[in-house]
């Protein structure tokens, strides 16, 4: 009777953390305690801290910096970020004409030295 009752409990007990672990997933699979956000253009779960262009928050509004990441599709015609303004969801950027210009409502990415970018809103540069 005891080993059943403690086996009962063990099998109750793994249950419990396998429901916690990645429990956290989002609408698409993300398991944002990983890391993991959905990024739009990829169509996959990605970690922004591992993305190739990194922005810096310009002008901190605390005692931390926060970054930015920024996913071109392949034919450069669209610009993903994921700032925290936006509630989570990455933002797209349209390319403006021909030139290397993105831009979305407000916000719009800019190229800034040799392989580098400016996210501006309402023309202030918010990340370098």
């Amino acid at each position: 009777m005891k080993k059943a009752i403690v086996l009962g409990a063990m099998l109750m007990g793994s249950s419990i953390w396998a429901q916690t672990v990645g429990g956290d997933r989002d609408a698409h699979g993300c398991i944002g305690s990983a890391g993991y956000t959905y990024s739009q253009i990829k169509k996959d779960c990605v970690r922004v801290f591992e993305q190739k262009i990194k922005l810096t928050e310009v002008e901190p509004k605390g005692s931390s910096t926060s970054m930015t990441a920024v996913i071109f599709s392949k034919d450069m015609k669209k610009a993903e970020i994921f700032i925290p303004d936006t509630d989570g969801e990455s933002l797209i950027l349209t390319r403006v004409g021909k030139g290397k210009i993105w831009k979305k409502d407000d916000y719009v990415l800019v190229p800034f030295k040799k392989g580098e970018y400016q996210l501006k809103k309402d023309n202030v540069v918010i990340y370098q």
